[in-house]
């Protein structure tokens, strides 16, 4: 993962008796002048191949970040692709006259495709097999919007011959769009959302919290490297929670079932326990039967015993009146024996 700064570098301070008092300091917030190329000293020749780009500084900040941003959100969605070219600030050689130096544009921001992805300091035409840029988008400002849209369209037009060209400005939120039809610029014609389509970049370009952004041919917003970065953060760490919060319901679904387990081994040992306890109820109700019957037979026992008791009593009071009987017979008195 590429590091990311965090601090700016502390300018130098320049000592008062350093400056000169009679220098005056201009304006702080200046728009930086274009500089046409038929400004170039004319008598200086250009070597023909690998030329540096000449392109003066940029308006502003804000300019420089909106040519960042067009350029990195192409190449990351673009980042499997090797055969286009897409630069910002660079300069356009596209003709050579002997003893001239060479005519030259420098738009902000352009694309060439099926070409080879490679470094260069300019793109110089005639050494590129005569390919012009296939998509330009020029940032506008106060001092280059009229050129943006009159010499520089023209040319694009005429010589460059470039199919899409688009002008946007970053502070008025213009934004206008053209497409090549028979050699002609037509204005390109906004969706319902304000978005213009680019033929040879597959892609709508439209604004988007007050910078222009690319739209995939759905209309979804094609992401800034941070914004991805962020987006595949969020989705790790959503990713990460519902990892998480599945281990947690699958841990909950074991110890549930680990308690269900639990739960049927002690119903199942109730349920043993309560057959065991009705067993004995069983076997003492079968001992109360058994001790009952031994109870009813003694009870029988006893009472036959008991009539048995009876007859012998019976028996002998019968034989002890007999015997009287006999005594009284022979005059004897039984009771004075």
């Amino acid at each position: 993962m590429p590091q990311i700064l965090t601090s700016l570098p502390t300018p130098e301070i320049i000592p008062s008796e350093v400056i000169n008092p009679e220098f005056v300091f201009p304006p702080t917030d200046i728009e930086s002048e274009v500089i046409d190329s038929e400004v170039i000293n004319p008598e200086f020749v250009f070597p023909p191949i690998d030329i540096e780009s000449d392109e003066p500084p940029l308006e502003s900040s804000l300019h420089l970040h909106q040519i960042f941003l067009l350029i990195s959100c192409l190449e990351l969605l673009w980042q499997g692709r090797d055969d286009y070219f897409a630069a910002g600030n660079l300069t356009v050689y596209y003709k050579l006259d002997q003893n001239k130096s060479p005519e030259s544009r420098g738009p902000d921001f352009f694309v060439v495709l099926d070409t080879e992805k490679k470094d260069r300091r300019s793109w110089v035409v005639y050494n590129e097999e005569g390919v012009y840029p296939h998509v330009i988008v020029e940032i506008l400002s106060n001092s280059t919007a009229g050129v943006d849209r009159t010499t520089k369209k023209a040319i694009y037009e005429n010589i460059f011959r470039t199919p899409d060209y688009f002008w946007f400005h970053p502070y008025t939120l213009e934004f206008q769009g053209f497409s090549l039809v028979k050699g002609k610029y037509e204005s390109l014609i906004p969706n319902d959302r304000g978005l213009l389509w680019s033929q040879q970049l597959g892609l709508f370009l439209g604004v988007h919290d007050q910078k222009l952004r690319y739209f995939t041919s759905s209309g979804e917003l094609v992401p800034t490297p941070e914004e991805a970065m962020l987006e595949a953060i969020a989705q790790t760490q959503a990713e990460t929670e519902r990892a998480k919060l599945a281990m947690e319901q699958a841990k909950l679904a074991t110890e549930q079932a680990e308690l269900a387990t639990e739960r049927a081994d002690m119903a199942t040992e109730q349920a043993e326990l309560a057959t065991e306890r009705a067993d004995m109820a069983t076997e003492q109700a079968e001992l109360a039967t058994e001790r009952a019957d031994m109870a009813t037979e003694r009870a029988e026992l006893a009472t036959e015993q008991a009539e048995l008791e009876a007859q012998r009593a019976k028996e002998a009071i019968a034989q002890a009146e007999k015997l009287a009987a006999k005594l009284r017979e022979l005059n004897i008195d039984p009771d004075q024996i």
